[in-house]
């Protein structure tokens, strides 16, 4: 199946828009894109640009299939995979709202949730009749295996069903997703489950005494950081945080700086604007009561921890399906800003609130006889649908890279 360019100079191209966890986006196989997409990067985020409909300077995507929030502005490319132990490739784009800027610098760990299904339904993997189908994917990004568990009925996806997960409003299929080895992948020491080599550093950011931070590479960098420490509390929900600009300028500033830190950035000002999907600034706190989006009421007693993200800017109104890994990672390690607040239970499992709810994750992992920690994989339960199937319309020029 190709593009396809119609008399009113749009081009048709297949597309899947689907729903992985708390987030939703516009899948692509592969094999089905321009192949003037697929060999010019530029071409390519053009297209995709277009298909969300950024950059908006309305902030509303009114002209595309973006949501305009983090969670929603997103797309996903997947294919069948040549490496021996893997099934497909997969590719994310975190899509700027407001600039023309496709960050592909990590993975969605919430629509990794939906690669598998996409995959079956695009005929790339063989699935059992009945039972649970295993895809192995290659996560291109960050260049890591994630394991989906994906059940099956008749031949056919279970995507309906009564897993509740926070921040969703419709029930749905519980899809067990495995993270193998996801430590490293990126920064200056690209192996490095903390790429500064140290569990806890000080920074100084601009507007800030000097704070404390864990520095982590397990799911998408990530920076951890006491809330008490940014003058926050962490059961703050959206409209605490999102409709406070000069607060948001400021938690950008300091995850610029953290980002250099990191090796990931040469100034602040280049993490901003090259890389905002990453590193994930992540602030937490002991456990507190508080009132989550929705209305769900959570106890002290329900958590072992509060948690609160930024992601692409903004509060996140639930929880990254990495940052959740993060933070099984961080738990699990003893002296990281996270594990002296919360350090994780024997079975490797921690249960913390965000601003949607409450999440359980859990991590397998072992201290090596050099003191490294090897993180062998962490898991968590997330669900994914298809929200439609059909092609996406783009202006012909956008496919062809003509404009």
């Amino acid at each position: 199946m190709t593009a396809r360019t119609s008399k009113v100079a749009q081009a048709e191209v297949p597309a899947t828009y689907m729903r992985g966890g708390t987030s939703k986006g516009v899948f692509f196989n592969t094999r089905q894109l321009p192949s003037a997409l697929l060999a010019n990067p530029a071409a390519r985020d053009h297209f995709l640009l277009r298909v969300i409909g950024s950059p908006d300077r309305y902030g509303k995507h009114t002209d595309g299939m973006g949501g305009a929030t983090s969670s929603t502005s997103k797309v996903v490319l997947v294919g069948k995979s040549e490496r021996p132990d893997c099934d497909v490739d997969y590719l994310f784009g975190a899509v700027a709202i407001e600039e023309p800027v496709v960050d592909w610098s990590g993975n969605c760990g919430n629509l990794s949730a939906a690669v598998g299904p996409f995959a079956i339904s695009e005929g790339m993997v063989d699935a059992p009749h009945d039972g649970m189908a295993l895809v192995r994917i290659w996560q291109a990004n960050i260049g890591k295996r994630i394991v989906a568990h994906v059940p099956m009925n008749a031949g056919r996806v279970v995507e309906t069903g009564d897993f509740e997960l926070d921040g969703v409003a419709f029930p749905g299929a519980g899809i067990r997703l495995d993270f193998l080895d996801p430590a490293g992948g990126d920064g200056s020491r690209p192996d490095a489950l903390f790429p500064t080599g140290r569990l806890r550093e000080v920074i100084d950011v601009p507007g800030f005494p000097p704070v404390e931070v864990t520095l982590l590479n397990a799911g998408n960098p990530t920076v951890f950081v006491a809330a008490a420490d940014l003058g926050l509390q962490g059961i703050e929900v959206q409209r605490d945080v999102n409709a406070d600009a000069p607060l948001l300028e400021k938690l950008e500033r300091f995850r610029g700086h953290a980002a250099v830190r990191m090796g990931l950035a040469r100034t602040p000002e280049d993490a901003t604007a090259l890389r905002p999907a990453t590193p994930k600034l992540l602030w937490v706190a002991p456990p507190a009561p508080y009132e989550a989006a929705g209305g769900k009421r959570i106890a002290a007693g329900d958590v072992n921890l509060v948690v609160r993200i930024l992601s692409m800017g903004k509060l996140h109104h639930a929880m990254t399906g990495t940052g959740a890994v993060a933070i099984a990672v961080a738990a699990l390690v003893p002296g990281t800003v996270v594990s002296r607040i919360a350090p994780a239970g024997s079975d490797g499992r921690i249960r913390f609130g965000h601003a949607s709810g409450v999440l359980d994750v859990g991590a397998q992992a072992r201290q090596e006889a050099d003191g490294a920690w090897r993180i062998d994989q962490v898991s968590m339960i997330r669900s994914a649908r298809r929200l439609m199937v059909g092609r996406v319309c783009v202006p012909a020029g956008s496919v062809d890279g003509s404009s």
